[in-house]
């Protein structure tokens, strides 16, 4: 199996879950059967946070701006660097809202993309994270084989363990399956693995905007493809605090990029959370 752990070591386990599941090691995907699943329903909640890339307040490192462009524990990862906002930059607004661009430079390497919407991890940190709630992203993915696209979660208080919620990430060498993943992080280790590989339509997440969500509660964490549900895990302690938002367009994750053209494109409609009204 091809695996390259990523500078962050939570992200590095992702590639070599889904390369275990894809290459033969006795677990099959399961198919996605949201038909007949209700969409999901946000009557009793609230827009807490609302970003539809009208205007983008970004900075390389904040503070004090809506989204940095690395994550938070100064550290990146995959086989491409994450970029600085700016001419010639990875970010671009059109009328469809975001477009993080992953392009190849003439020295051979490659530049592309990540958003997070807090500036630091500890003491004096800035920017958006909320405990419990809808979480979603609305997008079009890129389909080139080694491009490696996700939104996912960190969880605010890190003293003890690292909470991490993978929404989705998607790997574009296997444009028939996302998977979903939920992890603990103890000491660099693993304290809680979940994971779900989903299979859908042929290459459906790239050719159209497809809608990925996260509802975390006291109780459950439950994961939705368009709204509606395709898997609810129980709420480990570690998910019961404040969530901090990242969407980056990756490449590699263990799969190789020698093929890769340039430039390629993942394309955010929005980004929203939503928090639970409180009762009358």
């Amino acid at each position: 199996m091809r695996t390259k752990f990523a500078l962050c070591p939570w992200l590095g386990i992702a590639a070599a879950v889904l390369g275990s599941l894809l290459l033969g090691d006795g677990a099959a995907p399961a198919e996605l059967t949201t038909a007949t699943a209700p969409v999901l329903d946000l009557s009793g909640y609230a827009l807490s946070f609302d970003e539809e890339f009208k205007t983008f307040d970004i900075s390389a490192c904040g503070p004090h701006s809506v989204w940095i462009a690395h994550t938070p524990w100064n550290r990146d990862f995959g086989d491409a660097a994450f970029g600085n906002p700016g001419l010639g930059g990875p970010f671009s607004l059109n009328a469809q809202g975001l477009a993080i661009t992953a392009t190849k430079q003439p020295d051979g390497k490659w530049i592309s993309g990540l958003i997070c919407s807090v500036d630091k991890d500890g003491p004096g940190q800035h920017g958006f994270s909320q405990k419990y709630g809808y979480f979603e992203m609305k997008a079009i993915l890129p389909s080139g084989p080694g491009t490696w696209p996700a939104f996912w979660l960190i969880g605010k208080d890190k003293s003890s363990s690292a909470a991490e919620i993978d929404v989705i990430e998607y790997y574009g060498e296997f444009p028939r399956y996302f998977h979903t993943t939920e992890h603990v992080w103890v000491n660099g280790g693993h304290k809680l693995l979940r994971t779900r590989m989903v299979e859908v339509p042929d290459g459906s997440l790239s050719s159209g905007y497809n809608k990925f969500g996260v509802l975390i509660t006291p109780q459950t964490t439950s994961f939705y493809l368009n709204r509606r549900e395709y898997w609810s895990t129980p709420t480990p302690p570690e998910y019961r605090q404040p969530m901090y938002i990242l969407a980056n367009l990756a490449l590699g994750g263990g799969w190789p990029t020698a093929g890769l053209t340039s430039p390629q494109v993942m394309q955010i409609a929005y980004i929203k959370v939503y928090r639970k009204l409180l009762p009358p």
